[in-house]
Parts: C-alpha cells; structure tokens; sequence
C-alpha cells in the first residue's frame, strides 16, 4: 500500500463506549490530537440500553444512547477527530503502529487505544437471529420493561444469568431459568437469591434447541437430559428468550501482538492499561472479565489516555 494513503497520527482510539469517549476526552485536553473510529456500533453496547441509572452525576438517570452522546459531544469540544470506520487489521511489531480501517485505509499511530468492548455470546441456534428484536435480547435490563406480567426465559448458570433472572422476576409474571448443567456456577448469595424467589423456575439439566412463534416469541423448544436414556422434549410457552451465557471481548485482530485470557479478554499490566506492547493500551470491556460497567471502562479509558500522554512525552514525540 503506498504511503500517500497512511495517515500518521500521534494517538489512535479504536472503539466508542464510555472506555473510548473518555480517553477520547483526556487525550484532547492533554494535546495529542486523537482519532478515534466508533466501531460496528457506535457509542458501544450502551445504546442498546435504555436506562442508565448507576453512573455517577445523574441522579434521575439518563438512557444509554444520551449518556453516550453527551461523552461524544465532550470529546467533540475538546476537539477529538471521531470518524466512521472499523479496524479490520493491525500490525503492532514495530512503532509507528498501523491499523487498517475499514479494509483499506492504514493509520500509523505512535500510541493505540484499544476500547472495541465486547459482544454478548448466542447459543448459535438460527431461530435467535429469526426473532432478533422480536422476543429474543441479550440484555435484561435493556429489555425488561417489555415483558411486565409476561412469562419470559433466561439461559444460563452463571452470576449473569440470576441477576438477570432476579431482575426480570421483578418485572415479569413468571420467569424460567434454563440451565444446561445439574447446578449453578453462580456464586452462592446468587444461587439463594434465586431460589427465594418464588416466580423463577429452575429448570436444570436442560438444553434450549429452537424457539417458535407467528409474529414474535412465543415459546421454546426444549431438551430435557439432552444425550441420556430417559431424554426428553419440552415445550415451554414464554413471551421473551434472554441471553445471559456471558460475553466475547472483541480482541481478535489483536491477538497475534498482545496477550490475551482463553476467553480472549486482553491482558494488562495489573492496575493500569498497559499491554506487552509499549505505546498500546487496553481500556473498558474489552480489557475487563469481572467489573463490565460504564464508570470501570470510563475509568480505565482516562488512565489509558494519560499512559498514552506520559509514553508519549518519554519518547519524545
């Protein structure tokens, strides 16, 4: 590729949640002229949030896509360069770094922030693509408010999976917790909580194989002891199907240069966002298995832009 396509930048931001607008923030106001590109989904899996009502500042709570806006609206001013585009490649082996956009277009960067997040995991059946938007959601809170009084089903064993449920049976008449194994992985406070709660149902030992309906969600296909002498099938009706088997981080085209977990979440040098590879930092989702909120990833996108300012400065660049 000829070099009259490369742009050089001094600080490159990849991704837009709360970890990517706010070192979007601190990287303009500490002069490095960042560029940041939004991603598949600009604003991060906030905007399919409708209601944030734990980030510190607004007492009545905001919806997740205003919450995003105002922290674009804040880089904007400080005079951040937020443009359209996905990075489709990257070669960090050598500083300047370069990532390509969109398939084309190569940026070479002397620091990098990685803040591409992370995306929910589907059980991969065709009918949750069929009912997408229509019954089926990977965000309890998102959605919840739909199904009040309804009958709906949450997958999963783990921590994720009982507070949704938890959250849900606040909310909706009746709620099925559908676990594949014997037991719960959820912690123990978790595991009461649920059990003390009369209008979930466990079902346990249980596979979910299709959903089915006319216009939207109206019940699931089940197997119950999926692969032993005494399986069987159940049909269970419901009016919402939730996701909650956990997330993939959204690291891939940064794995050949810096050290990710078997899930994929990329290692950082504990207590800041630093990878292996000096000038490249990790902040928000993509970087975090155990916290996921929009203050953590806030937080760590800060500490990311003044990692990058400090490399920076050392560098002399």
């Amino acid at each position: 590729m000829s070099d009259s396509i490369n742009e050089k930048v001094r600080c490159l931001i990849i991704g837009s949640g709360p970890a990517g607008y706010t070192a979007a923030i601190y990287a303009s106001r500490a002069n490095l002229s960042p560029v940041l590109y939004e991603g598949i989904q600009p604003g991060g899996q906030l905007t399919t949030t409708t209601e944030v009502e734990n980030f510190p500042g607004y007492p009545e709570g905001i919806t997740g896509p205003e919450l995003m806006e105002d922290l674009k609206q804040q880089a904007l001013r400080f005079g951040a360069d937020i443009r359209f585009g996905i990075a489709t490649e990257t070669d960090l082996s050598a500083a300047p770094y370069k990532i390509t956009i969109d398939g084309e277009k190569v940026i070479e960067a002397e620091t990098v922030i990685i803040a591409t997040g992370a995306t929910a995991k589907y059980l991969g059946i065709p009918d949750e693509h069929k009912y997408a938007g229509m019954g089926v959601s990977a965000c309890a809170t998102c959605d919840g408010f739909f199904y009040r009084k309804k009958v709906v089903a949450v997958v999963g064993g783990g921590d994720t999976a009982c507070e949704e449920a938890i959250y849900l049976a606040g909310l909706a008449k009746q709620v099925y917790l559908i676990v594949r194994k014997p037991f719960l992985r959820a912690s123990k406070v978790m595991q009461e909580r649920v059990f003390n709660t009369p209008n979930i149902m466990v079902l346990f030992e249980h596979n979910t194989i299709g959903l089915f309906g006319e216009n939207g969600v109206e019940g699931a296909h089940l197997v119950k002891r999926m692969g032993e002498s005494d399986e069987e099938k159940v049909d269970i009706a419901i009016d919402g199907f939730f996701l909650a088997i956990g997330h993939k981080p959204n690291s891939d085209i940064f794995k050949p240069w810096i050290d990710t977990d078997e899930v994929g979440y990329i290692k950082t040098v504990p207590g800041t966002p630093r990878t292996k590879v000096p000038g490249v930092f990790a902040a928000g989702d993509v970087a975090d298995p155990h916290y996921r909120q929009a203050i953590t990833a806030a937080g760590t996108g800060c500490q990311a832009a003044i990692e990058a300012e400090r490399y920076l400065s050392e560098i002399g660049k």
